[in-house]
């Protein structure tokens, strides 16, 4: 499961609850101690001794003073640590996300898990092929890669490398292995070979095209010359996240 937002209540939850004993020990120990003294239920013998007197009440030595705060920095570290997990998380999850609703993909089951099961590489099919259909269907969406190395490519399933990908096109899975992609001298042409046009999916397909010579001013289109639509999608910066995660944005 990668939705990791759902987990955002008991993180909030744990990450508090540590706080709320971890600050108060590094600035004073000697403060949780006298407050945790208040729920002692055990009476103090009467003939207790000194030590046994100043340890009933919650006061520190030396020894425990620096023990608690090495504690309290212990639980400062594990949480940041589970603030980070989450932040890291939720920025692979928002960010295959993000890619797949640019490629077309429209919201369903595989939305929960958007880095294994709504977004991949391809499969079956690299985009060279003769054209069999009379006519064609025109392809929507890519992103050049030449350029920008996008991070989601990093968590999604079967994702090609970046010295492999020049050029990504993404079409639904039922018509990324008729997708052909025909690199001219003036132009990129892009079609889909099939004669339906091709539905709206849950789930997208990325085709990795490696250019043959650089793009230059060529024009990336699909049939009858229209210019196709570029997407950028990536994953937010941590930054970004972190102020998502705080106000529920």
């Amino acid at each position: 499961m990668r939705n990791y937002w759902s987990l955002l209540p008991t993180v909030a939850i744990v990450v508090v609850l540590i706080l709320l004993y971890a600050v108060p020990t590094l600035i004073n120990p000697q403060w949780t101690s006298t407050i945790m003294a208040l729920f002692r239920t055990t009476p103090v013998p009467a003939d207790a001794t000194p030590e046994e007197a100043r340890r009933a009440a919650g006061i520190l030595g030396p020894q425990q003073i620096r023990s608690r705060r090495m504690l309290a920095v212990a639980l400062v570290g594990l949480v940041l640590i589970i603030v980070g997990f989450n932040i890291s998380f939720t920025r692979e999850s928002n960010g295959c996300y993000r890619a797949a609703k640019a490629f077309g993909a429209v919201d369903g089951v595989p939305a929960k898990d958007p880095c294994v099961n709504m977004i991949y590489g391809t499969f079956i099919g690299d985009g060279t092929g003769i054209k069999l259909e009379d006519k064609p269907v025109p392809a929507e969406f890519y992103q050049l890669v030449h350029k920008n190395k996008p991070a989601y490519l990093k968590w999604i399933q079967n994702a090609p490398p970046y010295d492999q990908a020049d050029l990504l096109i993404g079409t639904g899975q039922s018509c990324a292995p008729d997708l052909r992609v025909e690199q001219q001298d003036d132009k990129i042409l892009v079609y889909v070979d099939t004669d339906q046009p091709c539905p709206h999916e849950d789930s997208t397909s990325l085709t990795a095209i490696k250019l043959k010579k650089p793009l230059g001013d060529r024009k990336i289109v699909t049939l009858d010359d229209k210019p196709m639509t570029e997407v950028n999608p990536d994953m937010d910066s941590w930054f970004t996240v972190l102020k998502k995660l705080a106000t529920g944005g």
